[in-house]
């Protein structure tokens, strides 16, 4: 099994996100992953409220800093990027970190912060958004020459280069099927490399893998497919060896230990990365 660790996107907590991914370059972790968002925070996250740094930035940033650590979001809402634009910032930097980009996928949830930055939508248009923007930066990622002509998205004579290293493209994480639906669940199993599911998903964690499965199966893509778990809102210095235990007997591919709420984000890094990694990677 591999380990991502999951930073929230706060701007107060800039430097100890940078000494996690140092760390966690160096402790076997398989990827960092944070939040992407322009306004959140405020009282149920426990963070100051609206005060986040841009991700992609960050993530950058980070990149410069380390070696082997994958990057990535969890995650990023298509539609509130032009998705031309979001397709060359993440091509870059899989450039610049030498192949160790992953871009997490979702429909977004964050009313206010859509409409501070960019349009918001009915969760219907959201997921059609989400797709066509995915199909726009899948080609722009894989095609010399792009013309695209969609119900949301234009491009005409568009180039990208130089293209991502990863091939054929950089990983689609995909989170959020538990506010979009079995549309989302869908688009997982069309275009998704992992699936972060957690037992708010639709219909329950293994409805939800169902789904996603046989989506993928449906159009021959089950052998690109893996799954990560972990809740978001639980410690890190809660996880056991028995939770581990249990999403590799449910056939996990990765585990993500969130530092959402913990007060000792690093020491829960390094406690977890000692105790209870060595045993299940």
């Amino acid at each position: 099994m591999r380990f991502f660790v999951y930073f929230p996107g706060a701007f107060e907590h800039v430097p100890v996100i940078e000494q996690g991914a140092l760390e966690s370059d160096n402790l076997g972790f398989y990827g960092l992953l944070v939040s992407d968002h322009y306004m959140w925070g405020g009282e149920r996250t426990g963070l100051q409220e609206n005060a986040t740094p841009e991700s992609w930035i960050l993530l950058t940033y980070l990149a410069a800093k380390t070696r082997r650590i994958r990057l990535g979001t969890l995650v990023t809402p298509i539609p509130f990027r032009p998705p031309g634009i979001l397709a060359k910032m993440v091509s870059t930097l899989d450039r610049l970190s030498e192949g160790r980009c992953i871009l997490g996928v979702g429909a977004g949830w964050g009313q206010s912060e859509f409409e501070g930055y960019s349009v918001w939508d009915d969760a219907r248009t959201r997921v059609s958004k989400t797709e066509e923007g995915l199909r726009l930066i899948l080609k722009l990622w894989t095609e010399a020459v792009v013309d695209f002509d969609g119900e949301y998205y234009k491009a005409k004579g568009a180039v990208l280069e130089p293209k991502p290293i990863q091939k054929p493209h950089p990983p689609l994480l995909f989170g959020g099927g538990n506010r979009q639906g079995k549309r989302m669940l869908r688009l997982a199993g069309t275009y998704g490399n992992i699936c972060y599911l957690t037992n708010l998903q639709h219909g329950g964690v293994e409805e939800a893998k169902r789904r996603i499965s046989e989506t993928a199966q449906r159009i021959g893509r089950e052998d690109r497919l893996e799954f990560a778990v972990g809740e978001l809102a639980t410690p890190a210095a809660n996880i056991r060896s028995k939770d581990l235990e249990e999403a590799a007997s449910n056939g996990a591919n990765y585990y993500v230990i969130s530092l959402l709420k913990s007060d000792r984000k690093l020491e829960d890094m390094r406690a977890f990365a000692k105790d209870l990694m060595p045993s299940f990677q």
